[in-house]
C-alpha cells in the first residue's frame, strides 16, 4: 500500500489549537487512563479469582474489559505523547496498523455489547434451558466469533482506506489514524470506499444495536408477568449495567461513524471520539462494580483474601 502513494508520514494535529492547555490535558488525560487501566485490570482480575463470578455474564464483562483495555492502548500512549512533543508524525505503515486495532478492538466491543444483550435476555426469558443455550463451549465460540469478524471488518475498512493514494496534506486533523480525517487526505475520487465503509458501520452498529433493542423486547415482556415489584426490580438490576453501556457506546460511535460522507467531519468530532475512546472504557468498569452487588461482593472478598495472605508472609 505504500507504495503507491507519495506520503510516507502523517502528522496528527491533535489538540495543538488548545496550545499552552495541552499540558494540563496531558495530566486529565493521563489521569483517566490510569482509573481506565485500574478498573478494568480490577475487574478482570476479580471474575478470575472469584468462583462465584464464573458465570457467561461476567465472562463477556472479562472479554469486554480485555478488549477495552487493548482498544485504549492503541490509541492513548501515543496521544499522551505528543500532547508534550513537538514532533507528531506517525508513518504511514504505523497509521495504518494503529487505525486497524482500534476498529477492531472497537467493532469487538460493539459485538460483545450485542452478545451480552442476548445473554441476558436468555438468562430472564429461558431461565430453566439457560444452562444449555450458554454453555461455556457457546460462550466460547461466541466470544471467538465477535473477535475475529470483528477484525475482519477491520481489515476491510483499512485496507479501503489506505489503498487510496496520498499525495498532498499530511495533516491528519485528529488525535489518532480515524477512517474520517485520513481518507479526507486522499488525493483521488473516494466515493466508493466511503460508501462500503459507511455500510460496514451500519452492519457493525446498527445490526447488533438492533438485535439488543429486540432481546430487550422480550426482557421487559418477561418482567411485566413476575407478579412481585421485588422480583421485577431484581431482574432489570441484571440489565441496567448493560443497557447505560449501550446507549453511551452506540450514541457517541453512530454519531461520528453513520455518516454517508467523511467530508461532513469536524472538529466536533474530537470531542465525540473522546467519549467513546475514554469516557466509555473509563466508565465500563465503573458502572458494573458500582451498580453491581455481585461484583462488590466479589471485590471485598478478593480483597479480604489478599489482606490475609499478605498477613501471613
Amino acid at each position: 500500500m505504500a507504495n503507491s502513494s507519495r506520503v510516507t508520514e502523517f502528522l496528527l494535529l491533535g489538540f495543538s489549537s488548545f496550545g499552552e492547555l495541552q499540558p494540563v490535558l496531558f495530566v486529565l488525560f493521563l489521569g483517566l487512563y490510569l482509573i481506565i487501566l485500574s478498573g478494568n485490570f480490577t475487574i478482570i482480575s476479580v471474575i478470575r479469582l472469584e468462583r462465584s463470578l464464573h458465570t457467561p455474564m461476567y465472562f463477556f464483562l472479562c472479554v469486554l474489559s480485555t478488549s477495552e483495555v487493548f482498544y485504549t492502548i492503541v490509541i492513548l500512549p501515543k496521544m499522551l505523547i505528543n500532547l508534550l512533543s513537538v514532533l507528531r508524525t506517525l508513518s504511514f505503515i504505523s497509521c495504518a496498523t494503529q487505525m486497524f486495532f482500534f476498529l477492531g478492538f472497537g467493532i469487538t466491543n460493539c459485538l460483545l455489547l450485542g452478545v451480552m444483550g442476548y445473554d441476558r435476555c436468555t438468562a430472564i426469558c429461558q431461565p430453566l434451558r439457560y444452562p444449555v443455550l450458554m454453555s461455556w463451549r457457546v460462550c466460547a465460540q461466541l466470544a471467538a466469533t465477535c473477535i475475529v469478524s470483528g477484525f475482519l471488518v477491520s481489515l476491510v475498512g483499512t485496507t479501503l482506506v489506505f489503498s487510496l493514494p496520498f499525495c498532498g496534506s499530511n495533516r491528519v486533523n485528529h488525535y489518532f489514524c480515524d477512517i474520517s480525517p485520513v481518507i479526507r487526505l486522499a488525493c483521488a475520487e473516494t466515493y466508493i470506499n466511503e460508501l462500503v465503509i459507511f455500510i460496514c458501520g451500519v452492519l457493525v452498529l446498527l445490526v447488533p444495536l438492533i438485535f439488543i433493542c429486540i432481546s430487550y423486547g422480550f426482557i421487559v415482556r418477561t418482567i411485566l408477568k413476575i407478579p412481585s415489584a421485588d422480583g421485577k426490580r431484581k431482574a432489570f438490576s441484571t440489565c441496567a449495567s448493560h443497557l447505560i453501556v449501550v446507549i453511551i457506546h452506540y450514541g457517541c460511535a453512530s454519531s461520528v461513524y453513520l455518516r454517508p460522507s467523511a467530508k461532513s467531519s469536524s472538529g466536533k468530532d474530537r470531542l465525540v471520539t473522546v467519549t467513546y475512546t475514554i469516557v466509555t472504557p473509563l466508565l465500563n468498569p465503573m458502572v458494573y462494580s458500582l451498580r453491581n452487588k455481585d461484583v462488590q461482593v466479589a471485590i471485598r472478598k478478593v480483597i479480604g483474601r489478599t489482606a490475609v495472605a499478605l498477613k501471613t508472609l
